[in-house]
C-alpha cells in the first residue's frame, strides 16, 4: 500500500506496481496541512485510474472527530461510497458507526494504538483490516495474527481480519503518532493533521540554576530515522501480515515511485525464492536515494528504545536540481522536447520527470539536439529534445539527479 500525497505521487505509485493506495481529502486527515490534498470532486477520478491500475483505494479520515466536523465527515463518506472507493482508514467511532451505515469497508488506523486480540475483537464488528500499532515487536505481530485465525475473527465482510504493519517511512516519537508537542508550542495540533514536526528540529538545553545552555550535537533527539524492514520482510510476511504500508503522503514522486519498486521487487523475490542479501543491499542503496533521516528496523526485532536522526535534513545520497518544462512528445521516434529554465543538462546526466498524468519517470540523457543539432550540453534558455521511452506532458518537470554531499532534503 504507497502513499498518494498528489497527483504525480499517485501515477508514480501505480505505474510502480502498488497493490492499493491512500490519499487524504479536505482536512479531516493526518496530513490536513498538506497544500496537496484531494477534494471530494478528485474521487471519481482517483477510483477511475485505480481501476485502470488494478489497484484498490483507501480514503484516510483518520484524525480525532469533533462535532463541527461531523457533517463535512458524513460527506466525504457518501462520496466515498458513491464514486467507488475501496475503504475508509479511520479511528474515530463516529467514523467507523457512519462507514459501517453507508456499507463502505472500513480499515482501523494506527491512531488506534491497536496492541492487543481482545481490541482486534471488538473492532471486528466495523473493520475487515486493522493496523497494528507500530511499537509492536514481530513476535506480538505473528502471536495476534494466529491469535485472529484461532479464533476465527471476521469482519463485517465474513473474510477473516487481515493485518496491516508500517513497512517503510517516517516514524514518529509518539506513541502511534498521538503526540501533543505541536499543539502546546503552536495550537497546532498533530491528532488533527497539522503537525509542524517540533521533534525534527534541533535544540539548546538551558540550566535553569546557572542559565549554563548545552547545545544538544550531533543527534536530534526526538527525531527518530525512518523505518526500514526491506532486510527481514521475509519475516514479516512469515508472521502472516497481508499489508504493506509504505509511509509518505508528504513526500514526493520519485520517493513513491522507489519505495513502492523495491518493496513490490523485495515481495516478488520472497515469493519465488531469490530472496537474498546481495539483493537486500541492492534495494537498500537505492532506498538510499531519496528523501529519508537514515535507515532503522523499529520495534520489530526487540528493540527497546529508538534509533535518532544525525540531521534535521534529509539524509539522501542524490537530490534533484529543477531543469525545466515538458513541452511535447513525438511518439513514433520516442523523443521529449523541453524547455530548459534553470542550470545546465548535458549527455551522460541521469534525469527524471515527474507530473500529474506522467508520475514519475527516471533515465539518462543518451543524446540531446538543440534546433535538431546533435549537441553535448544546453543551457538555460535552450529548447532540447532527448529520446524518453515514456510519454511525456506539457505539464511535466524535468530534473537532473546529482550527488548530495550538502544533506539537503529533496
Amino acid at each position: 500500500m504507497s502513499p498518494a500525497g498528489s497527483w504525480e505521487a499517485l501515477s508514480a505509485a501505480l505505474h510502480a506496481g502498488a497493490d492499493s493506495i491512500y490519499f487524504g481529502v479536505e482536512q479531516l486527515n493526518m496530513r490536513a496541512k498538506s497544500s496537496n490534498n484531494f477534494t471530494i470532486d478528485d474521487l471519481s477520478k482517483v477510483a477511475e485510474l485505480c481501476t485502470q491500475h488494478n489497484a484498490k483505494s483507501y480514503i484516510t479520515l483518520n484524525t480525532i472527530m469533533y462535532d463541527h466536523d461531523l457533517q463535512l465527515m458524513r460527506s466525504i463518506v457518501d462520496a466515498a461510497k458513491t464514486n467507488g472507493i475501496t475503504a475508509v482508514i479511520a479511528s474515530d467511532h463516529a467514523v467507523l458507526m457512519y462507514a459501517k451505515k453507508k456499507g463502505l469497508e472500513v480499515h482501523i488506523s494506527t491512531q488506534t494504538n491497536i496492541t492487543n486480540i481482545e481490541t482486534i475483537e471488538f473492532f471486528s464488528a466495523f473493520a475487515d483490516v486493522v493496523v497494528l500499532s507500530r511499537e509492536l515487536s514481530l513476535s506480538q505481530v505473528s502471536d495476534i495474527i494466529r491469535e485472529i485465525k484461532r479464533r476465527n475473527l471476521c469482519g463485517p465482510s465474513g473474510e477473516l481480519i487481515r493485518v496491516e504493519v508500517f513497512a517503510h517511512g517516517a516514524l514518529c516519537m509518539a506513541v502511534s503518532g498521538k503526540c501533543y508537542l505541536s499543539l502546546h508550542t503552536h495550537f497546532s495540533s498533530a491528532n488533527r493533521g497539522a503537525c509542524i514536526q517540533n521533534c525534527r528540529r534541533d535544540y539548546i538545553v538551558t540550566d535553569k540554576n546557572t542559565g549554563y545552555e548545552l547545545e544538544i550535537d550531533n543527534e536530534y533527539i526526538m527525531s527518530a530515522k525512518d523505518l526500514c524492514t526491506i532486510g527481514f520482510l521475509d519475516r514479516i510476511i512469515d508472521a502472516g501480515v497481508e499489508v504493506l504500508k509504505i509511509e509518505g503522503r508528504g513526500r514526493s514522486a520519485e520517493y513513491v515511485h522507489t519505495t513502492t519498486t523495491c518493496y513490490r521487487d523485495a515481495i516478488r523475490t520472497i515469493a519465488d525464492g531469490t530472496y537474498t542479501q546481495d539483493k537486500v543491499d541492492q534495494w537498500t542503496k537505492e532506498l538510499s536515494t531519496v528523501f529519508n533521516r537514515g535507515f532503522w528496523d523499529g520495534y520489530y526485532l526487540g528493540r527497546t528504545i529508538g534509533e535518532w536522526s544525525s540531521s534535521e535534513d534529509s539524509l539522501a545520497t542524490k537530490r534533484k536540481v529543477y531543469l525545466g518544462k515538458g513541452l511535447n512528445y513525438y511518439e513514433k521516434p520516442k523523443i521529449g522536447y523541453f524547455q530548459i529554465e534553470s542550470q545546465s543538462i548535458a549527455v551522460g546526466d541521469e534525469i527524471i520527470i515527474t507530473g500529474p498524468t506522467t508520475g514519475y519517470v527516471h533515465t539518462f540523457v543518451s543524446e540531446l539536439r538543440v534546433n535538431d543539432l546533435v549537441v553535448q550540453h544546453a543551457s538555460k534558455g535552450d529548447c532540447v529534445t532527448i529520446p524518453i521511452d515514456k510519454i511525456i506532458r506539457p505539464s511535466d518537470s524535468i530534473y537532473k539527479l546529482v550527488e548530495n554531499r550538502s544533506g539537503n532534503s529533496q
